[in-house]
């Protein structure tokens, strides 16, 4: 159980679109707006750990046209979630975001975010420590898997608020939230360089 434990801390503190995109949107936006959106992605990643404990994923997941027309969302997805968060606040008029993403922005990124399904699986078909039932090691890990996860999105959260409460110029404010969006498109590059069920 340790060991399953120190591999969902392992697996979710690395940078990821979740993550990532949760320090932005606390950066750009701030606390209110942060939280909503972790709301999203906490709902977002429990469908998609659903979904791989029933099979479902794996089933839709076979079909070679599927995975490449969700891996494209995913990349037209945090391409968007990523001008949203490096324009918010910015003075260029014509594309400044002025609203942040919300819950349901959060539950989108988390259904179509390679990172989700290839941590989840990894996750719950890997390191049993229950053989004798596997409702009861399913259970266990759906509550530990959440345990960590909440604390460690809450963590990338403070973060971003952090660097917003420094007041920092407008200028340097929009630089970090460039740096931020930048940040996230790398996490995409890397989507598509490994494929779909690559590297919340």
């Amino acid at each position: 159980m340790l060991t399953f434990a120190a591999a969902v801390f392992l697996l979710i503190i690395t940078p990821g679109p979740g993550v990532l995109s949760t320090a932005g949107v606390g950066s750009a936006f701030g606390v209110r707006d942060g939280l909503k959106y972790i709301t999203g992605l906490f709902t977002g990643t429990n469908m998609v750990a659903f979904a791989v404990i029933s099979g479902l994923a794996a089933i839709v997941l076979a079909n070679p046209v599927i995975r490449t027309i969700l891996l494209v969302a995913s990349v037209a997805y945090l391409l968007y979630l990523a001008a949203r968060i490096a324009f918010a606040g910015s003075r260029i008029a014509f594309i400044e975001a002025k609203t942040a993403p919300g819950v349901m922005a959060g539950i989108l990124l988390q259904f179509i975010n390679p990172k989700a399904y290839a941590v989840n699986t990894t996750l719950f078909t890997g390191f049993a420590f229950y053989p004798e039932s596997l409702l009861v090691e399913t259970v266990s890990k759906l509550i530990i898997l959440n345990l960590i996860w909440i604390p460690i999105h809450l963590a990338w959260l403070y973060a971003g608020i952090a660097l917003k409460r420094l007041e920092i110029a407008a200028h340097h404010q929009f630089r970090i939230n460039v740096i931020m969006a930048l940040s996230m498109l790398g996490v995409v590059a890397l989507a598509l360089f490994s494929g779909f069920g690559g590297t919340s």
